[in-house]
């Protein structure tokens, strides 16, 4: 049995710990974070601690923390030689202090405590220093998913500002699209077939194939009709990604 110890507190770390917390082959023994942890880790029945010189002897230690405080925990670790992998998308292997042995354990998926995660279909991004290391990673990744990937550093980074596109820019602009229809009093369920549709078709064609609307078509006509009716932050960001979709489709 491979033992692993947690450091974080946050949404990662509670979906990975309770995915660990009875797995066999690759056991969680230990959940740390700086300050007590929140009620939804009740139920992980783990030791738990708040001391970094109480982290207990593991095979794995897993530093699911923000970005900003992946390099700093690492550093304050009180031993050497151990691997220490981070879970960030956007943060080098580098990052983490060359007196230990150093990967990154990258599951690419948006994560919520409220929200349950099938972690069968969450792909993994695997990088170590050293083929051993990578082993012991690929055995934690199939705890998970059948998905993982050796991703480096660099393709780790593209791969997160692909993410950033793929899921937060698209919700924000579910977002503005829900507040356009309330500002106007009309029912948003209106566009919730629309919604699904996008999102079928997204899993059928590629994307440039997928393409419909007023930009793909060079409808300046329609364009400035629909910049008329907006301002704000709304315009900006209408107007900008209807001159890139009129540029990738040469209209």
């Amino acid at each position: 049995m491979k033992k692993v110890v947690l450091l974080g507190g946050g949404n990662v770390a509670y979906h990975l710990a309770r995915q660990l917390m009875n797995d066999p082959q690759y056991r969680l023994i230990q959940l740390y974070n700086r300050s007590l942890l929140s009620a939804d880790f009740e139920s992980i029945n783990v030791e738990k601690t708040t001391q970094l010189d109480a982290l207990l002897p593991a095979d794995i230690y897993i530093l699911s923390v923000k970005d900003d405080a992946i390099a700093t925990l690492c550093e304050q670790l009180p031993f050497q030689g151990q691997l220490v992998v981070h879970t960030s998308g956007s943060v080098p292997m580098q990052a983490l202090s060359p007196k230990q042995r150093r990967g990154v354990f990258y599951p690419l998926q948006s994560f919520s405590k409220a929200q349950a995660v099938d972690f069968s279909k969450v792909p993994f991004c695997l990088e170590t220093e050293e083929a051993t290391d990578y082993e012991l990673l690929e055995g934690l990744a199939k705890v998970f998913s059948p998905k993982y990937y050796a991703i480096d550093s660099l393709q780790r980074q593209y791969l997160h500002v692909a993410a950033v596109f793929l899921n937060n820019f698209t919700n924000h602009l579910w977002y503005l699209s829900q507040q356009l229809c309330d500002r106007e009093k009309i029912p948003f369920e209106l566009l919730r077939p629309l919604l699904e549709e996008t999102y079928r078709k997204g899993q059928e064609l590629s994307f440039f194939e997928g393409q419909t609307g007023p930009a793909k078509r060079g409808d300046r006509t329609v364009i400035a009709k629909h910049l008329a009716l907006l301002q704000g932050i709304e315009k900006d960001i209408y107007r900008d990604i209807s001159t890139s979709i009129i540029a990738t489709y040469g209209k």
